[in-house]
């Protein structure tokens, strides 16, 4: 089974799937070391990790096309992908579509902000046209190659147009083909009491855990009982990660060693452990030569 397929089956089955945000192949093998079963690839967390930035709309298609390829060759997750605006318009859309697929997507996100785009919980958002975005849920649609690859459309005109603007949309875009919805930054329960009402039984739900964002923070058992399908935690692991690093290196500027958080820490055994050098040797043992590091020359006849 693909893992577009995949993805479809838990989204039927299982609520809620629950989905933490990745940004590189060692948060996405964390992530399903863990017992997840599908990871959403943020694009804000890519901003953070690889620009040291906000989520402004910096980052280019091409650089979140590199992380899915360097996730998907070491993890076999289900994959949702946030693509932004699209980076551009309806051919644009096509083009990151084909690409983000390839590359190992099986659920692809796209929003109606303008470009730039900027977090959606941040102020000072804009819009494009509902008609504009019709146009580019029905491009996204036209453009997937494998026709269990999702189409997860996002729209975050309640900041701007106001809740029943955004519901108006939502609507346009299951109409236009959207095979998922995600209604950004609901500012209320029973804001997302009425989202999860009115498309009860059409398409699945996206709820979006942003702490100190608009959004009010409820778990992922209580938003599967609203009726939300898959709650994602996009940068909590990123934030939970800095906020870490911030405590460690100024531990280390204070102390001069690492020795406080030894029970912290992973040694360079288990880190390499964890990242499976093991399996790598052995898996090198069977095609390497005697002078190769990483063989184990258990069982080798050199000529």
């Amino acid at each position: 089974m693909s893992h577009a397929r995949q993805l479809r089956e838990l989204l039927k089955n299982e609520s809620p799937v629950l989905a933490p945000g990745c940004f590189d192949a060692l948060s996405a093998l964390l992530i399903e070391q863990a017992g997840f079963k599908v990871a959403y690839v943020s694009g804000g967390n890519i901003a953070f990790s690889k620009l040291g930035r906000p989520d402004i709309g910096l980052v280019s298609m091409a650089e979140v096309v590199d992380t899915i390829e360097y996730i998907r060759e070491r993890v076999d997750l289900p994959l949702v992908v946030d693509a932004d605006t699209g980076f551009g318009n309806a051919l644009n859309v096509q083009r990151t579509v084909k690409l983000f697929e390839r590359a190992g997507a099986d659920a692809i996100q796209l929003e109606d902000q303008s470009m730039p785009k900027r977090c959606g919980h941040l102020k000072g958002k804009k819009v494009i046209s509902k008609e504009e975005m019709v146009g580019k849920v029905q491009a996204a649609v036209d453009a997937r190659q494998d026709p269990d690859t999702i189409i997860l459309a996002r729209t975050d005109a309640i900041a701007v147009e106001g809740f029943e603007a955004a519901l108006d949309r939502a609507h346009a875009y299951v109409e236009a083909g959207a095979d998922m919805l995600f209604v950004e930054a609901p500012q209320s329960v029973e804001e997302m009491k009425t989202i999860c009402a009115q498309f009860a039984g059409k398409v699945p739900l996206l709820a979006n855990m942003v702490e100190g964002g608009a959004t009010p923070i409820k778990s992922a058992f209580e938003l599967g009982d609203l009726g939300f399908s898959l709650v994602i935690f996009p940068g909590a692991l990123n934030r939970a990660y800095t906020f870490m690093a911030k405590d460690f290196l100024q531990s280390i500027k204070q102390d001069g060693a690492t020795a406080a958080w030894a029970d912290r820490m992973y040694d360079v055994t288990g880190i390499n452990a964890l990242l499976g050098l093991d399996d790598i040797m052995s898996e090198s043992a069977k095609y390497g030569t005697e002078d190769d590091p990483l063989a184990e020359k258990k069982g080798f006849v050199v000529d």
